[in-house]
């Protein structure tokens, strides 16, 4: 039997996006024990010109769950996040993302495989078939959104190892 795109994209987005939501809770539990004040770890950036964790968070959710309604639609438009940046705003962001993947008919997705779809960023427009949209545009940008969130984190001291950026595999035979 051929891998569905269901099972090619939604699975690891799934993976990611839960790690995503634990990292959160690491983070915000490093706050609470060590005195460090939340917005500090919230606005933290690895460089200067690469944004701070709620843009990292948000991108995962944006290019896993959000990939999908670009999908449906046929056009994609990256934005940023909007309104409160807490924790509470982040976790409200992954566990969003993370329902809307969770109830995913999984035939739907091959109903799009063939549909153009396209990134749209100003001026710019990326046309793409909706299975190369989400495999080779909107799955590498969950992984470095979440591995720059994850970098952030260990950067600002949080106790995290490969296993938290992992989350959990889909073991079994």
């Amino acid at each position: 039997m051929p891998l569905s795109l269901h099972d090619a994209f939604i699975p690891s987005a799934r993976q990611i996006v839960a790690a995503c939501a634990a990292l959160i809770d690491k983070a915000e539990a490093h706050c609470t024990e060590h005195g460090v004040d939340p917005a500090e770890m919230i606005s933290a950036q690895l460089a200067p010109d690469m944004a701070a964790v709620p843009f990292q968070v948000y991108s995962v959710a944006h290019h896993t769950a959000g990939a999908i309604v670009g999908v449906r639609a046929g056009k994609f438009t990256p934005d940023r996040p909007h309104g409160e940046q807490s924790f509470a705003s982040l976790k409200a962001m992954v566990a969003t993302a993370g329902a809307e993947l969770a109830a995913l008919d999984p035939a739907e997705l091959d109903t799009y495989i063939g549909k153009p779809v396209t990134f749209m960023l100003g001026a710019m427009e990326m046309p793409f078939k909706a299975e190369n949209f989400l495999l080779s545009f909107s799955q590498p940008n969950y992984y470095f959104h979440a591995t720059t969130f994850y970098d952030i984190l260990r950067h600002k001291g949080v106790k995290i190892g490969k296993r938290d950026f992992m989350g959990m595999p889909r073991i079994g035979l």
